[in-house]
């Protein structure tokens, strides 16, 4: 190790010091009460949304199908940040292994990138069945539904592998990182080496998936729209938009702090770093938690199946 003369701290440190959201350290155990809420209820939610659609036969559809693997990575998500996050918050230990600081990035990103594959086959799941319903059952088959989610998850993995490694081998100016968890963005900023080629890719990474998601999902919707505005009577709109309405929703809870937090990171310098890091916390931890109370409330299929389910605990006891 080659540690600098003003005492800044080692070239290629072995370990990080997260150190949370600056300027508000004296409000972090007051903050990580409702964090902590908030991940406990996005676990109680995507468990139980998962429990429910795996052990009812009629929700194995494509919509249903995809929203599993939605929970599946919002689990990974704010698992991968969380405890971590919680531990910082409460004990003051914000140390993190360089190893596990980048496994950190690679599965936020990665997982954060299979979300936006995941409302865009909701997307496309939704297109068919409003624009071409009678040939939805045979074009999104239980094969090709498990082909879509292999190539989202193949997607994710393969264009954000690389990340790790483009910072493995940085030498980085200090070991404080001012974040409550490692992210790309927040290393590359405190690297004492050229970096832009690593931000230029990662900018790449970030318009080819999220970007290109985002605009094929509204094309899809433009569509949809059109379709419905053309349907007969009222009656039939309304009932039509309704079936897009979750789906709706998620994304705009979605992509609304995850858009803020990527330009933020590349643009909005004079936007105070506390604000950035903690709408970055909100986008991990508010979709996970909201995802599964919007598709319980609005999809009756499923809001009947969770009574139902609670009905019957309270039969037992």
């Amino acid at each position: 190790m080659i540690t600098s003369a003003d005492n800044k701290t080692d070239i290629y440190p072995s370990t990080f010091i997260l150190i949370g959201i600056p300027g508000l350290e004296t409000a972090h155990i007051w903050i990580s009460i409702p964090f902590c809420v908030i991940y406990l209820l996005a676990l109680l939610g995507n468990c139980s949304l998962l429990f429910i659609i795996k052990t009812d036969s009629s929700l194995h559809e494509p919509m249903y199908l995809f929203l599993c693997m939605l929970a599946l990575a919002d689990l990974t998500v704010c698992t991968t940040a969380v405890p971590k996050l919680l531990s910082l918050f409460w004990f003051h230990d914000g140390e993190i292994r360089f190893e596990a600081c980048l496994t950190q990035v690679f599965l936020i990103h990665s997982c954060s990138t299979m979300e936006s594959g995941f409302f865009l086959a909701m997307a496309f799941d939704r297109y068919i069945a409003i624009c071409n319903p009678l040939r939805h059952a045979s074009i999104l088959t239980h094969s090709t539904i498990g082909c879509i989610g292999l190539a989202i998850v193949f997607r994710g993995t393969v264009l954000l592998f690389p990340h790790p490694f483009l910072l493995r081998w940085l030498p980085y100016c200090r070991n404080i990182i001012s974040h409550t968890y490692c992210e790309f963005m927040a290393l590359i900023k405190i690297a004492c080496a050229e970096t832009r080629i690593r931000r230029a890719y990662s900018l790449i990474v970030a318009f080819l998936t999220g970007g290109v998601d985002f605009i094929l999902i509204i094309c899809s919707y433009v569509l949809i729209l059109h379709t419905v505005f053309h349907l007969p009577s009222k009656d039939a709109r309304l009932k039509t938009l309704g079936t897009c309405g979750s789906h709706a929703c998620v994304i705009l809870v979605s992509y609304t702090p995850a858009f803020f937090s990527f330009l933020t990171h590349r643009f909005g310098h004079h936007v105070a770093p506390h604000v950035h890091i903690f709408v970055a916390n909100i986008y991990l931890l508010v979709p996970p938690m909201v995802n599964p109370i919007i598709y319980g409330v609005r999809t009756k299929k499923i809001r009947d199946r969770f009574l139902k389910f609670f009905n019957f605990s309270k039969f037992l006891n």
